[in-house]
Parts: C-alpha cells; sequence; structure tokens
C-alpha cells in the first residue's frame, strides 16, 4: 500500500498532475467500472513511451478512491535498490506476490499493461495497434485471484512523443541491462526522456468488466491453451476497440 505523505507518493502525485493538466487529460466514459469497493486487474494499452494515461489515471482514482491502485511494473526497477524503495513507498508491485495478494485482499485495483515497451516504445508509423504477442501473464493472474478484467486505452498517447525505433528490439541486441528498451523518442522540447511530452490531449477510454467464465461460458483454466487463447483475444479485441473509437469519433 502506498505510504501516503512520502516523498515519493508527493512526487508521483505532483508530475502526473501536472501532465493532466498539460495535456487536458479526462475520462470520457467507464470510471464506473472502477468505482467499486472490489479489486478488478485493469488491462491497458501501452501508449508510448511509458503509457501515460495510465499514471494519470492511477492519480484520478487515488482520488475518487481515497488509494493508490497497484500497478505492475517492469522487473528491472524492483531489483535496483533506490527504485525498489520508490516502488515500495508508491505501493507499486514488479511481479505476483504477498505485496499484490494483500492489496487484493483490501479490494484495490492491479494495473497492467501486457504490451509494455515492445508496444510503447514503437516508431511513429506504428501507432495505436494492440501488440500483446503471446504474453497471457496477466489472464493467469486474474484467474488465480478471480478478478473481473477491465480494458483501457486512450487517445492521444501516441502523439505526446515521436519515435525513431524499435526500442525493444534495440534494447536486445544491445544487450541492454534487464531487458530495458533503448528507444530515440522526442517531444516538444527534446529528447525522451528529459524533454516534455508535445501538449496533445489525452482522452481516457475505460471499458465494461471482463468476466472470464462468462466469455467461456466455463471455468477458466490457467493451464488450458485453448481457454488462455480465447481469452487473449477477446481482451485485447476488447483494447483495441477502445483504441478504434479514436478514430471513429465515437464515445464507448
Amino acid at each position: 500500500m502506498a505510504r501516503e505523505g512520502s516523498n515519493a507518493l508527493k512526487a508521483w502525485r505532483g508530475w502526473f498532475d501536472f501532465l493532466r493538466r498539460w495535456h487536458r487529460y479526462e475520462v470520457v466514459s467507464g470510471l464506473e467500472h472502477l468505482r467499486v469497493a472490489e479489486a478488478r486487474l485493469v488491462v491497458g494499452y501501452h501508449g508510448r513511451p511509458i503509457a501515460h494515461d495510465q499514471c494519470m489515471l492511477l492519480n484520478v482514482l487515488h482520488d475518487e478512491l481515497g488509494y493508490m491502485p497497484h500497478p505492475v511494473f517492469h522487473a528491472f526497477f524492483g531489483e535496483n535498490s533506490r527504485t525498489g524503495r520508490w516502488l515500495d513507498d508508491l505501493g507499486f508491485v514488479t511481479a505476483d506476490g504477498p505485496a499484490l495478494a494483500e492489496a487484493v485482499r483490501r479490494g484495490e485495483h492491479i494495473f497492467v499493461t501486457p504490451g509494455g515497451t515492445k508496444e510503447g516504445c514503437r516508431p511513429f508509423w506504428d501507432r495505436y495497434r494492440v501488440s500483446w504477442g503471446h504474453r497471457t501473464g496477466y489472464l493467469k493472474l486474474a484467474m488465480k485471484y478471480g478478478l473481473k478484467i477491465v480494458p483501457s486505452a486512450a487517445d492521444g498517447t501516441d502523439d505526446a512523443f515521436i519515435g525513431f525505433n524499435d526500442g525493444y528490439e534495440w534494447g536486445k541486441k544491445l544487450r541492454a541491462p534487464g531487458n530495458v528498451a533503448v528507444w530515440a523518442g522526442f517531444g516538444l522540447t527534446g529528447p525522451w526522456p528529459m524533454g516534455l511530452p508535445f501538449p496533445v490531449k489525452i482522452r481516457q477510454f475505460i471499458g465494461p468488466p471482463i468476466d472470464l467464465a462468462e466469455v467461456l461460458g466455463e471455468t477458466p483454466d490457467p493451464r488450458n491453451r485453448a481457454h488462455l487463447a480465447r481469452l487473449h483475444e477477446h481482451v485485447s479485441g476488447a483494447v483495441q476497440s477502445l483504441l478504434d473509437h479514436r478514430r471513429e469519433g465515437r464515445v464507448p
């Protein structure tokens, strides 16, 4: 659980509240799906480069619910002693474990972005396209804890920075520590991560909760590949549908 009043939480809140104003951020639809007392797994599109919309949504929910939800961060940050303490102060996690289990027990939401840096650190010509590959760990997490999945995506996220390479592949080729991305992205005032993003408007869309058992018509089995494939297609399709609303000018 986030340590209220900690320097880490103050810094996080201050920065992403600034970005909420910078991007004229608004939750267009679906916030009611998260105004609940039961834990849900928010599965989001990873806009470039660090899922700014999901981070701003965390602040909105902190205001609404009185606690900071728990995103699953890249394991690399948990392995570093300094960033690991920072994540602890924020109540963020890097893997399934006692902290995540306790958050679910308290009825607090968990956030994941299955696309990670593979989805978030792409060149500018590859935009607003869900790209999760065969990453189904989020489904197994939902099954383990009996969580409904809430899809989330935003308009504007892929326009905040202009990317010129595939940072995920470059990170692999250059053997970057922790498999972090090596991405050449540029914003309004210079290269990421130093430069400010372009002040594009970001509109958040949140879809209705997905009950995995209802999708299948039976109890999901994390060992059943057919179950995983069908559910993966359903959830990724729900997130892609939210992204497609931006192009069609519709509110879901």
